[in-house]
């Protein structure tokens, strides 16, 4: 089986392709990247992974590598993913996350390709939920409320489209929020993990900058998303989507303080408004029933774990 996996330097990508060779020595790996790509996310399994230089912005570079690879499945996880980045260039977020996967479609088809496609959505998708609406289940509404929600929407529903226009064999995820080692240092579970190690090492004045709080988020290792994401492939119905998550939703002031409970670092923490969005969404957290009763999967890594691998991932970096 030939996989490809697009954004394989990234936080999802690099982890999905440690659990693909990990668990499925009979696929071959391919990844898809640019060429200012940073690889420290895949140094350690480079030498067991084709990699081809491709732009999601750029359909000549799409048709080069498909027509070159012929991949049985494709993950696409290459992104625009920083909710916060979105509100500075919301036309090149849409024009990476939609009209890049547009290319990819048509670069699929162009081809006669006939691959299976991961679409990975976003919990964001949802976005202004009510009170009665929670645990969301994959028929509750779509009223995003950031510009990087609106075009994983567009995501979404294109993947749809393409399915019932073209056949193409999608099937769409709406992963809620995941963590865990190699986590990008402006997501807030790894910002936090990431200024505490540098207060342990007395490179930072002992102050933790914080955003909203209050916000509760459903968390996922990375380790169980990814796996989840597998199969969805593997058993997922052409067309459907699924969401991932654990159903547990944490305020970010108990990631604060279950992060502190493993240092003995004391700190105060302060409000940083470059770190508030100008509309947030108060509860996300899912019911995944739908996911489980299908593939079985269940999230096997604890958040408290997830929590001290990736403080320990940065106590080595700072």
């Amino acid at each position: 089986m030939r996989v490809l996996i697009t954004g394989i330097t990234g936080f999802a990508g690099s982890h999905l392709a440690d659990y693909i060779l990990d668990n499925h020595p009979e696929v071959k790996l391919f990844g898809l990247i640019r060429w200012r790509s940073r690889m420290e996310n895949i140094l350690h399994i480079q030498d067991n992974i084709e990699l081809h230089e491709g732009d999601l912005k750029d359909i000549v570079s799409l048709k080069k590598c498909l027509s070159e690879i012929k991949p049985d499945r494709i993950f696409h996880l290459a992104a625009q993913s920083f909710v916060p980045f979105s509100w500075k260039c919301p036309s090149e977020t849409f024009s990476i996350n939609a009209l890049g996967q547009i290319n990819l479609f048509e670069a699929v088809l162009s081809l006669k390709l006939s691959p299976r496609i991961q679409v990975a959505g976003s919990s964001e998708e949802y976005g202004h939920v009510y009170p009665a609406e929670v645990p969301m289940k994959e028929t509750n509404p779509l009223r995003p409320l950031s510009p990087y929600a609106v075009s994983k929407v567009a995501q979404d529903l294109l993947a749809w489209q393409y399915f019932k226009s073209y056949g193409l064999r999608t099937v769409r995820t709406r992963g809620f929020n995941h963590t865990g080692p190699r986590r990008g240092e402006v997501f807030i579970c790894s910002n936090f993990a990431k200024q505490i190690a540098e207060i342990e090492k007395g490179k930072k004045e002992p102050v933790i900058y914080v955003g909203n709080l209050e916000a509760k988020r459903d968390f996922t290792d990375v380790r169980d998303t990814v796996r989840a994401y597998w199969l969805c492939l593997e058993k997922g119905k052409d067309g459907d989507v699924y969401n991932v998550g654990t159903g547990k939703p944490y305020a970010m002031q108990e990631i604060l303080d279950l992060l502190l409970s493993m240092s003995k670092v004391k700190v105060k923490t302060k409000l940083d408004p470059a770190r508030l969005r100008p509309s947030d969404v108060p509860v996300l957290f899912p019911d995944c029933n739908k996911l489980k009763e299908l593939t079985g999967w269940e999230p096997k890594i604890p958040f408290k774990q997830s929590l001290q691998d990736l403080l320990d991932f940065w106590r080595e970096r700072v």
